[in-house]
């Protein structure tokens, strides 16, 4: 599609103020913000001066480049009023851009006149540095969206969108949030190379340093959930594509940010990171537009299996809600979190991570259930197990499901958050994401691996619960997520032999139905081995004690000798039905001896 000369200007402008922007980090990461004093916007009192040092010269020439985007967004607005009509989107973008133009001037003004550079370390520093980058985010997105109306893309439709807008608000959001801590943290990497820096805040702004790759990493993976499900509700080639586009930028500023914190942020390096920080922020406000627009199909809109409009009947019950979240399954998994809490604690945990832990547990892998059910209804109508669920009958929506299920996330990384630290809440929102995006999205209809790689989702419990009790994870804890690892498929696949026939209906390649019945049962004992295995590595590592040792031995001889029962007679059914059943109750007692080993030695 050939571009306007307005479009062609309008993104020449967004590409320079971006240059604008890396030029001002330059400014402030060498300590040359008061280079014209506490004048503005005269430099040292003149309005041409001759610059005396390099302070001088480059927050001067920073002046300059300003007062040209400023130059360069006025123009625009001006070309934006005589070239489209009253109303028109791209007036509207050209409004927004000058708006967020004139505040970014002033909010830059404040920093000079009050004097908030260089080598301040203040409350009032820190805070107006982070709101300046969210005033200057506010600005590129502005330019963008009129860049993007004027490249002819359609103007979004913002009512009526559903839960897949309220994810990318959400995703906007947490953008925002990452690029104020990445503000903040900017001014304590200047800390750790200010010689003379002291105090409270100072010793504070350094340790925020460690939070914000943390956050950085949250973030990363609600956009890595945003991005499978826009891609899956909104499909559409442009809508990859931006998806694409996204989760390949986050994923290069991740590992340039982890360089600049290990290489103690060279100014280089600084600009780099802040470069794909827009780049990913600009990427992520066009996949909303792109997602939001008129032309784009509401997949979750579509027909239900049975023919009926997938809106919902108005019968949904509290129940019906509660069905959605997988109580019965969830069990098992919290229990795995809870004593890995125990251990971890080496007793009473308090009640304030043990609540954090239950009730943000339950809620982040109720909400991947219910993703669940939204994305595999068609699969779940052709299976008599499944065909009475919520989403499949509904009774409730695909809509009002992923907004429950959205919901429930945003409510669970809160309470992980208040009650049991940013690295539990993270490792939960991991989980889920890895539920749907990974296992859901990607491997169940795909390959008999599904459950051997996606089943990995179930591993992450044990791991939230040892981060509520010591905010980092232990060789233990890996320990106890691999032993839930290898132990699914000897679950999952016991229960497949029993529903073989359903999967093969509904076309979902289970290794029962692409290999039959006598190469589950081998691949069965197979991981009952492994399982048996890792089991014991507590042992060797000194973790564990008689208690754990001796119940894990006897367990574990009953798990294999299920399991190779299995194997003699594949095809017997109550073999099946016995070993899946012992197999809940085998993970259940291994992690009740795991915390009550660690409680009785510590």
């Amino acid at each position: 599609m050939k571009l306007s000369a307005y479009a062609k200007y309008a993104w020449g402008t967004l590409a320079y103020s971006i240059v604008v922007v890396l030029w001002g980090a330059y400014v402030r990461a060498s300590f040359s913000g008061d280079g014209c004093g506490q004048h503005w916007p005269t430099c040292r009192g003149e309005w041409i001066p001759v610059p005396e040092d390099t302070k001088m010269w480059v927050e001067f020439s920073h002046r300059i480049s300003s007062g040209i985007a400023f130059l360069l967004v006025f123009f625009m607005w001006l070309w934006a009023r005589r070239a489209y009509p009253k109303g028109h989107p791209v007036r509207r973008g050209a409004d927004l851009a000058m708006a967020f133009m004139v505040i970014e001037t002033l909010a830059g003004a404040s920093l000079v006149l009050y004097n908030w550079v260089a080598y301040d370390t203040s409350v009032a520093r820190a805070i107006m540095m982070a709101l300046h980058l969210l005033i200057t985010f506010g600005l590129l997105a502005a330019l963008t969206v009129n860049a993007y109306w004027a490249s002819g893309g359609s103007v979004p439709r913002f009512r009526g969108q559903g839960p897949v807008a309220q994810a990318l608000y959400l995703a906007l959001g947490a953008v925002l949030v990452l690029a104020a801590s990445g503000a903040i943290t900017a001014l304590g990497d200047a800390v750790t190379k200010m010689p003379e820096a002291s105090g409270a805040l100072a010793r504070a702004l350094v340790r925020l340093r460690l939070l914000h790759p943390l956050i950085a990493l949250s973030t990363g993976i609600y956009l890595v959930l945003v991005a499978g499900l826009v891609t899956r509700f909104r499909p559409h080639p442009t809508v990859r594509r931006y998806a694409r586009l996204l989760l390949s930028l986050f994923a290069l500023e991740l590992v340039v940010g982890s360089v600049n914190f290990l290489l103690h942020a060279p100014i280089w390096l600084q600009l780099t990171h802040l470069l794909l920080a827009s780049l990913v922020w600009i990427t992520l406000v066009l996949l909303t537009l792109a997602a939001l627009g008129e032309d784009v199909p509401h997949r979750e809109d579509e027909d239900a299996p049975g023919g009926s409009a997938h809106a919902g009947k108005g019968k949904a019950t509290l129940m019906d809600y509660v069905a959605l979240t997988k109580p019965r399954v969830i069990s098992l998994l919290l229990f795995t979190a809870v004593a890995a809490l125990f251990a971890a604690a080496g007793g009473w945990p308090g009640w304030k991570p043990l609540f954090a832990v239950l009730l943000g547990g339950y809620f982040a892998a109720g909400a991947a259930n219910a993703i669940n059910m939204v994305i595999d209804r068609d699969l779940d109508a052709r299976m008599p197990r499944t065909a009475r669920r919520p989403t499949v009958t509904s009774r409730v929506s695909s809509r009002a499901a992923l907004t429950f299920a959205l919901g429930l996330e945003a409510a669970s990384f809160l309470i992980l958050l208040w009650g049991a630290g940013l690295l539990a809440a993270m490792l939960a929102l991991a989980g889920l994401v890895f539920y749907v995006n990974v296992y859901t999205l990607w491997l169940k209809r795909r390959t008999w691996h599904n459950i051997v790689i996606g089943g990995a989702a179930g591993a992450f419990p044990p791991l939230v619960g040892w981060a509520a009790a010591t905010g980092e994870l232990a060789p233990l804890a890996w320990v106890l997520f691999l032993l839930v690892f290898f132990w699914t498929p000897v679950h999952f696949w016991t229960l497949a032999l029993l529903l073989k026939d359903e999967y093969a209906g509904a076309g979902v390649p289970m290794l029962p139905v692409v290999y039959g019945p006598r190469v589950t049962a081998l691949q069965i004992a197979l991981y009952a081995l492994l399982t048996a295995l890792f089991s014991f590595i507590p042992w060797t590592l000194g973790e564990a004690g008689v208690v754990y040792t001796l119940g894990a031995a006897a367990l574990n001889a009953v798990l294999l000798l299920r399991a190779f029962a299995l194997v003699a007679a594949p095809e017997e059914r109550p073999r099946a039905r016995s070993l899946y059943l012992y197999s809940l109750a085998y993970l259940a007692a291994l992690f009740l001896l795991v915390g009550l080993d660690r409680t009785l030695v510590t």
